[in-house]
């Protein structure tokens, strides 16, 4: 005689993670007059990442020693804007129980600690001779960086967009 096969209907499930009290608090507590600062820091480190690689790009096709000064500074001050953008979201992740509350912020964190590392790994390797650093390494550091800012700006846009992470509820 064949065994009968149970099936639960899905409907008495419960996810852990949704039913925590906490999971719709996903408003930004770090701000400027409801404006979230973690959105408003991302974009210099974002724009730099692909200002160091067009600065490698156009001293590889012209030698100009201009665009490998420019390439330093703009690696440097991504790396620093990127300090800025890191601490705030940090603190966003840790202070707001809705964003702890999800595996994909900590991916965002995640990747986004990578890309601080690429990013001085990019700076401290140009400190030493800036012509000399942007071929072959440097422009490679340059790619690679803008590889991983691609990926993590498209993971942290997804969150903001698809899951209201991080923003003012407004008035």
């Amino acid at each position: 005689m064949p065994e009968e096969i149970e099936t639960k209907d899905d409907e008495g499930l419960v996810d852990p993670i949704s039913a925590d009290p906490h999971f719709d608090e996903t408003e930004s507590r770090i701000g400027i007059w409801g404006h979230p600062a973690h959105a408003m820091t991302v974009a210099f480190p974002v724009a730099l990442t692909f200002c160091t690689l067009g600065a490698d790009a156009l001293y590889w096709l012209t030698g100009d020693a201009f665009w490998a000064r420019a390439a330093v500074w703009a690696a440097g001050t991504a790396f620093l804007f990127g300090l800025a953008a890191g601490l705030t979201g940090t603190a966003e992740l840790l202070m707001v129980p809705g964003i702890r509350a999800r595996a994909a912020a900590w991916t965002h964190f995640v990747i986004a600690v990578l890309l601080l590392s690429v990013l001085g790994s990019n700076w401290g390797y140009r400190l030493n001779g800036y012509e000399t650093a942007v071929l072959p390494y440097g422009i490679l550091l340059s790619g690679f960086a803008v590889l991983v800012v691609s990926v993590t700006g498209w993971h942290g846009g997804k969150l903001v967009f698809d899951y209201r992470l991080g923003t003012s509820k407004g008035n």
